[in-house]
């Protein structure tokens, strides 16, 4: 095996490990909370779903992209095929939805009383739970499509119209109205999120802004509060999800527009999109002081960290 192929092999095996502990690692502490005096924020929970989402996407991709570098091939069958890109479409749908609600839940929970999106604070906490639901559900119904459009290698009859995926193969169905349709709808759901985090993102900045002058003027003390804390963490998730999503959006249309892509443009493209789930846990757990300091102070058991056991 040309050793070029191993130094790629192994970004991948890197990768997807890393990423899946830090996200194992994050819920886990998420989970732990629930079972010490250390309560739950507001936004734990959504970010719970998040690290679950970030999962499926590593495992998915990762895991036959790297036995498929490694020299693997026509290891998975058609069932298996469908399997694999089916919880990826999923995984990474769930990702964008969750990380849009997470955005806008901060951005209604920190706006002043005398907003008009004052009324819905009392609603968000309890909406929450059913908007997760949707999320998952809506993907997994709009992720059904995938099935016709995913064959295993093992099936594989050299038809030019296949696209060679290194593990699995596109076929075209020929029906292109309902592909149409699809990239449409889809683009379209991805449009409309992307748009709301970033009308989250910039009241969220506005309110910050506001927060801070206002601490300014009355002389307070300058230290952020905790309410600030999570919302620039949100804020630089927000940012990085937007920047990777825009690369990986424009290799995966690379993918589409070519007839034959080249194996080196299938890599790039699955590493891309397992950048966000990779590095996303890491930006929460260095922003998050009752994880940093968990080992010091088990969720507020230590005096010295009172504020770990505070709750937004």
């Amino acid at each position: 095996m040309a050793s070029r192929f191993v130094a790629v092999g192994m970004i991948f095996l890197s990768q997807t490990t890393l990423g899946f502990l830090g996200n194992f690692f994050l819920f886990y502490h998420y989970s732990s909370f629930h079972y010490t005096r250390c309560m739950l924020r507001s936004t734990d929970w959504i970010l719970r779903h998040l690290t679950v989402a970030n999962s499926l996407v590593l495992l998915s991709k990762g895991v036959p992209q790297t036995m498929s570098i490694f020299g693997l091939k026509r290891f998975l069958n058609d069932f298996e095929c469908k399997l694999f890109f089916y919880i990826h479409r999923v995984g990474r749908g769930v990702c964008i939805s969750i990380t849009c609600l997470l955005s806008v839940f901060q951005a209604i929970t920190i706006s002043p009383t005398n907003s008009r999106w004052a009324e819905l604070k009392l609603h968000a906490a309890q909406c929450t739970g059913p908007c997760l639901i949707l999320c998952w559900v809506l993907n997994m119904l709009a992720a059904t499509i995938i099935l016709k459009h995913v064959a295993g290698q093992q099936n594989s009859r050299n038809n030019t119209e296949e696209k060679d995926l290194g593990y699995c193969s596109a076929v075209d169905t020929g029906n292109s109205s309902i592909v149409l349709l699809h990239v449409v709808v889809s683009s379209c759901y991805d449009v409309l999120c992307l748009g709301l985090m970033t009308w989250a993102s910039s009241s969220m900045v506005f309110f910050l802004h506001r927060h801070k002058q206002h601490i300014l003027k009355t002389s307070l003390s300058p230290r952020s509060s905790p309410e600030s804390r999570v919302t620039q963490s949100i804020l630089v998730l927000v940012s990085a999800f937007v920047s990777f999503y825009t690369l990986s959006s424009i290799f995966t249309s690379f993918l589409t527009i070519f007839p034959n892509p080249g194996m080196w443009l299938v890599n790039i493209s699955t590493l891309i999109t397992a950048c966000f789930p990779t590095v996303s846990p890491f930006i929460l757990m260095s922003r998050d002081p009752r994880i940093s300091k968990t080992s010091l102070a088990c969720c507020g058991r230590d005096k010295k960290f009172p504020m770990l056991t505070r709750c937004l």
